[in-house]
């Protein structure tokens, strides 16, 4: 028995999962990265993050379980808080990518699409 983590890269605030099994552990949690993954309302993330935040602020001598206690996962959001994010640039990419329908364009009009989703990717 051993441990064992996915290697993993970040971009543009996004996880990106390289399917390579490496020995070891993680280097931190990516629970927040894959419950977006997964689906899970804005919401919920957004306040998974405010949980996080409000626990990596804390003096790392002090007891989590206390600061836990005082942060009900299932408290009411704010209104703000409910609102929905943005979609993110790759979230609008696989929107755009959804909306088209290989087989019923021309090779031109595959072509022009395709030139276009590449002029959306963030350059660098």
């Amino acid at each position: 028995l051993f441990n064992a983590t996915v290697r993993v890269k970040e971009w543009q605030g996004n996880v990106v999962f390289l399917h390579e099994v490496l020995p070891g552990s993680a280097d931190r949690s990516y629970g927040i990265q894959v419950a977006r993954l997964a689906g899970l309302p804005p919401s919920v993330i957004t306040r998974a993050k405010s949980v996080l935040a409000k626990l990596e602020a804390q003096d790392p001598g002090q007891s989590a379980r206390a600061l836990v206690d005082d942060l009900p996962l299932f408290a009411v959001p704010s209104r703000a808080a409910a609102e929905p994010a943005p979609p993110s640039e790759a979230e609008q990419l696989i929107d755009a990518l959804k909306a088209l329908h290989p087989d019923e364009m021309s090779p031109r009009d595959a072509l022009e699409a395709l030139y276009a989703l590449k002029a959306k990717l963030p350059k660098g």
